[in-house]
């Protein structure tokens, strides 16, 4: 026998092959991915919760968000119109709401 054949009784499979290295690399993209997704479902409940309270503890209502909902104190309001008729295209008429007007109207 020759130093090869002795050696390739040993190991005989010495050869690579690339469908073996793509199913470890799919085995391995599945763990992390499984590991990511139930990192995910269990940290965003915890997280959430602890976001809430700090809104509590500025004097704000709880469970209201404040940026995005608001209101705005009583103001007079009026009312702008512009019609083909008046005489100018930059004609303005500004009708208050207790009915009272100014401007081109």
């Amino acid at each position: 026998m020759s130093i090869e054949g002795d050696w390739d009784a040993i190991r005989p499979d010495r050869t690579f092959r690339a469908a073996d290295a793509g199913m470890g690399i799919l085995r391995i993209a599945l763990l992390f991915g499984s590991a990511a997704v139930a990192l995910a479902l269990i940290a965003t409940p915890f997280l959430d919760s602890q976001t809430r309270p700090q809104s509590a503890r500025n004097g704000l209502a709880r469970g209201l968000d404040m940026t995005s909902t608001g209101s705005i104190g009583h103001r007079n309001t009026y009312t702008l119109r512009r019609s083909v008729l008046q005489p100018l295209p930059s004609s303005i008429c500004v009708i208050r709401n207790d009915g009272s007007r100014y401007g081109d109207c």
